[in-house]
């Protein structure tokens, strides 16, 4: 059964508790899988994510029941001596989320190898491999940079059409790139062809759809994709998908 890591939030504008939310969601089935913990919970929250420039977080700090052993995640601008991880704004999701994960995830799942040309450090410095993510909507493109950061792939551009995504790969050569067959404004099969007339193809291509079949699957293999992601995505599936590439 998928453990579940209960987080406080403290404060956060609208929009950041939306991605939030978002990111809590996303996690459901995986391990740790994160949910937003509040009082009614019978189990205390196990980390605090605290934005240290709201009102709010002053009144957790002076309330009777502040856990000083609790581990915080700050973001904003104040300094606070409370902190395990202080986030600038704006936030990088994905290196708060990598931060959640080093805590809670075991490192069996926090070290997934790509496979992309050489195994794939963690610690490596950003930009040594890059990512394209193309036709993904908001959300799925937060999950995936989000997975791809935890694996020392934090060099992801995003590509909203398939001209946005031709451009893109005129400019540099990507090592990994979804594609997603949801893709509005151009044949997606016909834009994964055409990556094999690239100078530089990109090393990996996956594709991903909220329709698989086994006729999508059969055709990104005769493409010579690596593999098919379903969406919503399934973390294990995801998982188990990265790992063979």
């Amino acid at each position: 059964m998928t453990a579940t890591v209960w987080v406080k939030v403290v404060g956060f504008s609208d929009v950041e508790r939306h991605t939030l939310n978002t990111l809590f969601r996303l996690s459901a089935g995986q391990t740790p899988a994160y949910a937003l913990w509040t009082p009614e919970q019978a189990a205390p929250p196990q980390v605090a994510l605290i934005d240290v420039d709201s009102y709010e977080s002053g009144l957790d700090q002076a309330s009777p029941g502040f856990n000083t052993n609790l581990k915080r995640l700050c973001v904003g601008s104040r300094v606070s001596e409370a902190a395990w991880r202080t986030f600038p704004r704006p936030v990088d999701w994905p290196a708060l989320l990598q931060a959640l994960d080093s805590l809670f995830a075991s490192q069996a799942e926090v070290d997934i190898d790509l496979g992309l040309d050489d195994p794939v450090d963690p610690t490596v410095p950003p930009g040594i491999k890059a990512s394209l993510l193309v036709g993904l909507a908001r959300e799925e493109a937060l999950y995936l940079r989000a997975r791809l950061a935890l694996a020392g792939l934090t060099d992801v551009d995003d590509a909203d059409s398939a001209v946005h995504a031709g451009n893109c790969l005129a400019e540099r050569r990507y090592d990994l790139v979804v594609v997603s067959l949801e893709l509005a404004d151009a044949d997606p099969w016909a834009l994964v062809q055409s990556f094999a007339d690239l100078l530089a193809p990109p090393h990996a291509v996956v594709v991903a759809t909220a329709a698989p079949s086994w006729q999508a699957m059969e055709r990104a293999e005769a493409l010579g994709c690596k593999g098919l992601l379903e969406v919503p995505f399934n973390p294990p599936q995801v998982l188990a998908l990265l790992q063979q590439v």
